[in-house]
């Protein structure tokens, strides 16, 4: 077994799953032990409350000499633009994308690292795979420039787990939905606004049609198994960059009709634009079996109870005016 990782540098810790992410880490292992970075500064709350620099993953040299000086042994890698932003900017996303991985994987190569996690996701998938249970090993055949990246970037990260022994791993995260961070540039972003706007304003208009459906997940069962997979014995591994998770699937009319338990009077419209032909090129269902065989993965929360904690917390939020009007 490896020593315990006791330094830990994460990347993206501005973004939706890393500012949380962040936050449990810290509380594992100690505040002091945890260096957060990001190109803009996190919420003040994080920021202040440990370790914090500011980096840009595509500059190697400042990187590395991060991790250096904060003697890190493990990184978590989750800088990255994601789908409907890259779809804006295509050059800029393989730039931060794929050459902030290679930064990463390189100096930890380079330096002996623990373990690297470096997150992949659902958008490796593309409209020539199965739909329905989409299995752990099948086509991955993206049509976004996101998709494109993390694809790279899972067969890339196996290559230095077989080349050079470096113990690198990875899920692919469906829709992540948190009532702590706003949107954040996903197609699956529909499933945190609506739940803000329900709150807010009692209606939203959805991007998407009524009858998308498409594998989710609530912020504590992300960071549920992002951490267990980290802590798992790499001897029962036999993906690496790669394991399918999720925890449920629903259409965002099904979302909207569990809302309206909570909020009767909801009004939902739907107004698609260029992210259903990305929402459309994703699985519906994931089959997960591989994670649940080899690291024991389980999610905590389904559709009702998420949607009754994710209201309960913005409520409370709205109720101390922290959350925008």
């Amino acid at each position: 077994m490896a020593r315990e990782m006791k330094r830990i540098l994460m990347t993206g810790a501005a973004g939706q799953i890393g500012s949380e992410l962040a936050q449990a880490l810290r509380r594992k292992h100690g505040s002091d032990n945890v260096l957060v970075t990001d190109v803009v500064r996190p919420p003040a709350a994080l920021a202040e409350a440990g370790p914090f620099e500011t980096v840009d993953v595509t500059d190697r040299a400042a990187l590395d000499a991060l991790v250096g000086r904060f003697e890190a042994d493990t990184v978590y890698h989750l800088a990255a633009l994601l789908s409907a932003t890259g779809e804006k900017d295509p050059q800029r996303a393989w730039r931060v994308n794929m050459g902030g991985l290679h930064n990463v994987l390189e100096i930890a190569r380079a330096r002996g690292l623990v373990r690297v996690f470096s997150p992949s996701s659902i958008a490796v998938f593309g409209p020539t795979t199965p739909r329905e249970m989409t299995p752990q090993d099948t086509v991955l055949a993206p049509t976004t420039i996101y998709g494109v990246t993390k694809v790279a970037g899972e067969l890339l990260c196996d290559y230095y787990v077989l080349k050079y022994g470096l113990d690198v791993r990875g899920c692919r995260y469906p829709g992540i939905i948190s009532h702590l961070t706003p949107p954040g540039g996903g197609t699956t972003d529909y499933a945190v606004a609506i739940f803000y706007e329900a709150v807010r304003r009692g209606r939203y208009a959805c991007f998407l049609r009524e009858d998308t459906r498409l594998p989710m997940m609530y912020m504590p069962d992300c960071l549920k198994c992002t951490l267990d997979l980290m802590e798992a014995d790499v001897s029962r591994l036999r993906h690496h960059a790669g394991f399918n998770v999720t925890a449920m699937s629903f259409s965002a009319g099904e979302l909207a009709a569990e809302i309206r338990k909570h909020v009767p009077a909801f009004e939902v419209r739907y107004e698609p634009d260029f992210r259903q032909a990305i929402a459309d090129s994703w699985p519906a269902s994931i089959d997960d079996s591989a994670a649940r065989a080899e690291w024991d993965w389980r999610p905590d929360y389904d559709l009702a109870a998420m949607t009754v904690d994710m209201l309960d917390a913005l409520r409370a939020r709205r109720a101390a005016g922290a959350l925008d009007a």
